[in-house]
């Protein structure tokens, strides 16, 4: 079997995702024709049907993020008309998904060069826009027990014994470390400015960061999904699924939770050979990767269970991960995949996570994925993981080496 190469990691700053955001005038499919231009630009690609295919992750795929948005922005930014495009959707995970799939056709020699990522323009087309049985259907949500993600978040809290305080702090600490990381220019590296058509630059940081946000802002916060669990019936929901529970401690709001955001990203994938013909360096190696699903109540525990598929599956430990990705959709994911697995903080979003720079869902394994690789090349460090927990219960995992 082939190896796949990273050779680039690009995406766009991530832009507060209403309608005061600095993205929020700007189409999605802008986002990914911007990012496809930089890595023309960025590796000297003057013939583009080099590249076999574009894929890229939407959780919301209607409206102006429908239509194989992939494919239209092939087209939108010039590259060759034998490209072929094509849009996944494994909700939050959907742009390392495509990652995923990517080198998976490399690494069976059926591609030679692609590129994959995701976008999403949550100002523009809202999440859940595409409705969909899973959460719409009262016959299979009741049957599944499905409730929305921020119950199941303060679910694990009440299940695993997680306080508001434990969870506020983590979120200051996501605070401080993307903005420190962001003063510090350590997201230059891969950002790629958003202009208009003029050239003049839109937005070129995050502007979700609350640098000023401390345990007392937080404080004053209240929990966003107490009255929806106690109101709209959905704790009684959860709780027939964990019967051993009295009652659901609701600890999350939106200071300790993922942002909403616009944002895109892309990564240039391709065999040894190929970026031989193209003189590029690769910059890490596709290592592995593996899913696994879990319990659609409760939802979002499944990123320790993927790693741990992917570790046995490759006869690794924990302790040969150096640096960890794990996406911050609500404070005690992270949390709780640090306690299950023994990692320390000090080596997980280390420059932050989503809740300080917002989650903009299908572009965020993506993010998280060249923000990894990054951070492996300044610190020296050899193997890095992404992973992020997915609707319906699903986990994901991807291992990355330096080469």
């Amino acid at each position: 079997m082939a190896e796949a190469y990273i050779f680039d990691a690009v995406r766009t700053p991530r832009g507060k995702g209403k309608v005061d955001g600095s993205l929020h005038q700007v189409q999605p499919i802008t986002l990914l024709t911007t990012l496809l231009g930089a890595i023309k630009e960025r590796n000297h690609i003057e013939d583009t049907s080099v590249i076999d295919d574009v894929i890229t992750g939407v959780v919301s795929p209607v409206g102006e993020q429908g239509a194989v948005i992939a494919r239209t922005a092939v087209l939108e930014a010039g590259f060759s008309d034998t490209i072929t495009g094509t849009q996944m959707n494994r909700f939050c995970a959907s742009g390392l998904e495509s990652f995923n799939t990517a080198a998976a056709h490399v690494k069976a020699g059926m591609y030679d060069m692609v590129i994959a990522g995701g976008v999403e323009s949550m100002s523009r087309v809202p999440m859940g826009s595409d409705g969909g049985a899973l959460f719409t259907s009262p016959e299979i949500v009741a049957k599944h027990k499905v409730v929305p993600q921020g119950i199941s978040a303060d679910l694990i809290a009440t299940l695993y014994g997680f306080s508001r305080e434990e969870a506020d702090k983590f979120a200051v600490e996501s605070q401080k470390r993307a903005a420190a990381a962001r003063k510090s220019g350590k997201f230059n590296k891969s950002i790629i400015a958003i202009k208009d058509i003029l050239g003049n630059v839109i937005l070129d940081f995050d502007e979700f960061i609350r640098e000023e946000t401390t345990m007392e802002t937080l404080a004053q916060l209240k929990p966003s999904f107490e009255m929806m669990g106690q109101m709209g019936g959905l704790n009684a929901l959860a709780l027939q699924r964990y019967p051993q529970l009295e009652k659901i401690n609701h600890i999350h709001h939106a200071g300790n939770s993922s942002g909403i955001v616009d944002g895109a990203a892309l990564l240039l994938i391709g065999s040894k050979e190929a970026g031989e013909r193209l003189g590029l360096k690769p910059r890490a190696k596709v290592h592995s990767w593996a899913t696994v699903g879990a319990d659609p109540t409760i939802m979002l525990t499944a990123p320790a269970p993927s790693t741990k598929k992917l570790l046995k599956r490759n006869g690794m430990n924990i302790s040969d991960i150096d640096l960890f990705e794990v996406n911050e959709a609500f404070a005690v994911v992270p949390m709780l995949y640090m306690q299950e697995l023994g990692v320390d903080h000090s080596q997980v979003n280390v420059n932050g996570g989503s809740i300080a720079l917002g989650h903009p869902l299908g572009a965020t394994g993506a993010i998280i994925l060249g923000t990894l690789l990054d951070e492996l090349e300044r610190q020296d460090k050899n193997l890095g993981l992404a992973t992020l927990c997915v609707g319906g219960g699903m986990g994901v995992s991807t291992i990355i080496e330096r080469v």
